[in-house]
């Protein structure tokens, strides 16, 4: 039957005049040099793409076709179909009614593969087609990064050929906390590790002991995420690579612990900056990815609105005065910070940063790192700076009033200082300086603008696609539909990996200090009053305005605007 099959579609493709009889001689030569099928024979050797013979498949064999990048599949099928039957058969669960699971597969004349699925969950096979390539990226997407039962398993055919650690051990007395015949498995486990997650644009690489594995999570756009578990027992040798790496002491283990290492790639070099935290069931690890090419972007990329962008080039323009750039962890700050010294980077400025911990190594940049257990802090590093004659100073952050003072007045003395705050709006930064002890005339005279900013998930451009307007939620947020305004969301692909987003871009709020802010700080108006001022007569956009800006332009969704801010 499966031979008659197969004859019908090389007659079609003959037909067709996709193919000749000389071309189906080639295919048989390497079908029996090779011992593979006929249909693998015919795309190893190029003479049809697979969308063609998918599309004959489908006509001889009135199989229906499914394109599984735009499919959503049922969660609990996992539980019927585990991974590992999955991907030994190249097949992805697709939904179960009564006693039958429907399953997509590339090869339907493989007969073995549907009995075997009989037995494995004893129901009855429906099958419909799709691409193996498709198959292939949708179970991972379903099942996450292929995990196995040993690091050896995983680590079998991992390529890094490419990969080069650049920060390296100095001695050997690590190796004997690692069985010789387990490290180059326990490398090659977590240079994957690293690989995947510059691959899908991870900012942290979260590495987690449990009571019986070691989770292993990758934040994406702002969001954890699940992507595999390494065994238990490959524990102690994943942290204490990771360790040699970072040039950590491998020997504590009870105290925290921090570290960086730079990794080099054919095409990037990625800094990381590693934590370790002592845990019930081990040491937990976070990596931050510190990738110098989302600097490149420049400040056009950032996200500022026109208006918001006019305003923060004029502010850093000016030869002395300071400005702040507020928001909470992980709001993007540094990266602003980074950006705006890049571009005042120069041959003829001075420029030195204290910062803690150092992010990014800038070429050009006099780059502090601050060491409290020697008493190097923000406070005694600022003042050292000073002697050193700077024309633009960046502080990490200002924590306390000492810096705070410190920083107003270098800013008043004719430096131009950057720093930041974590304050929930612009104008909250004014009377925040002002909690911390800081003269309310010295922070008036010394402050030039304020920028409150968050990041916002953008919407997959592959799966975009329009949706309904949500009266009643617009109507209980007090959102104004704008004439002809349209929303989006992004329904889920293989490239986004499910959720909708791909990206994102900075929500931004930029306050101008001008004479009536400053006589309005003098005379102890609150953040409130300051902020409906900028508002009325300055037209300051507030963030919960330009994140509805960025909705109604179809950037984002009104998800991400609910949840990273809300309306006054």
């Amino acid at each position: 039957m499966a031979e008659t099959l197969k004859e019908k579609i090389i007659n079609s493709l003959i037909e067709s005049q996709k193919l000749t009889a000389k071309d189906m001689d080639l295919a048989r030569a390497l079908q029996k040099e090779k011992n593979i099928s006929l249909d693998k024979a015919l795309l190893e050797k190029g003479l049809i793409n697979e969308k063609d013979l998918l599309v004959l498949l489908v006509k001889e064999l009135r199989i229906p076709f499914i394109n599984l990048s735009k499919y959503k599949i049922d969660p609990h099928l996992k539980e019927i179909i585990p991974e590992k039957i999955a991907r030994q058969y190249r097949i992805v669960p697709i939904s179960q009614l009564s006693e039958t699971i429907t399953v997509a597969l590339a090869d339907p004349l493989n007969i073995f593969v549907i009995d075997d699925l009989k037995n494995i969950t004893g129901r009855e096979i429906d099958v419909i087609m799709s691409t193996e390539s498709d198959i292939i990226s949708a179970l991972d997407s379903y099942y996450g990064l292929k995990t196995s039962t040993t690091v050896k398993d995983v680590s079998r055919d991992i390529d890094v050929e490419d990969f080069e650690i650049i920060a390296e051990k100095d001695s050997k007395e690590e190796d004997v906390r690692m069985d010789e015949g387990e490290q180059a498995p326990i490398i090659r486990m977590v240079n994957l590790v690293i690989q995947e997650a510059l691959k899908q644009r991870a900012s942290d690489i979260h590495i987690e002991p449990q009571a019986d594995t070691v989770r292993v999570r990758y934040r994406i756009d702002g969001i954890l995420q699940d992507i595999l578990d390494i065994p238990k027992e490959n524990q102690n040798a994943v942290i204490i690579r990771i360790k040699i790496m970072s040039r950590i002491d491998i020997t504590a283990t009870r105290i925290p612990q921090d570290g960086r290492f730079k990794m080099k790639t054919s095409s990037q070099e990625v800094d990381f900056r590693v934590s370790m935290l002592p845990t019930t069931f081990g040491q937990k690890i976070v990596m931050r990815v510190l990738d110098k090419q989302s600097l490149s972007v420049g400040l056009n990329g950032l996200g500022f609105s026109e208006k918001s962008m006019a305003l923060l080039k004029e502010a850093i323009r000016k030869p002395f005065g300071m400005i702040l750039v507020t928001g909470p962890t992980g709001s993007g700050k540094s990266t602003t910070l980074y950006s705006v010294i890049s571009e005042l980077n120069t041959v003829d400025k001075n420029i030195i940063s204290v910062e803690d911990p150092v992010e990014y190594l800038v070429e050009g940049l006099t780059q502090i790192q601050v060491r409290a257990e020697i008493g190097l802090t923000f406070a005694s590093g600022l003042r050292s700076i000073l002697r050193q004659s700077p024309d633009i100073v960046m502080i990490g952050e200002i924590r306390d009033n000492e810096t705070a003072d410190i920083a107003i007045k270098a800013s008043l003395t004719g430096q131009l200082v950057f720093s930041t705050l974590h304050t929930n709006d612009a104008a909250g930064a004014l009377t925040r300086l002002v909690d911390m002890g800081v003269e309310p005339f010295l922070v008036a005279s010394s402050l030039v603008l304020v920028c409150a900013q968050r990041l916002c998930r953008k919407i997959c451009s592959r799966c975009k696609e329009e949706i309904p307007i949500p009266k009643e939620l617009f109507k209980e947020k007090k959102i104004e539909i704008k004439s002809g305004g349209k929303i989006y969301h992004g329904k889920g692909c293989k490239f986004c990996r499910n959720t909708g987003y791909s990206g994102r871009l900075g929500i931004t709020e930029v306050l101008e200090i001008d004479e009536s802010i400053r006589d309005m700080l003098v005379k102890g108006k609150s953040s409130d009053e300051i902020k409906q001022y900028a508002i009325k007569h300055n037209g300051m956009t507030t963030l919960w305005e330009d994140c509805l800006q960025k909705l109604f332009s179809g950037i984002t969704t009104v998800e991400e605007v609910l949840r990273i801010t809300s309306s006054e």
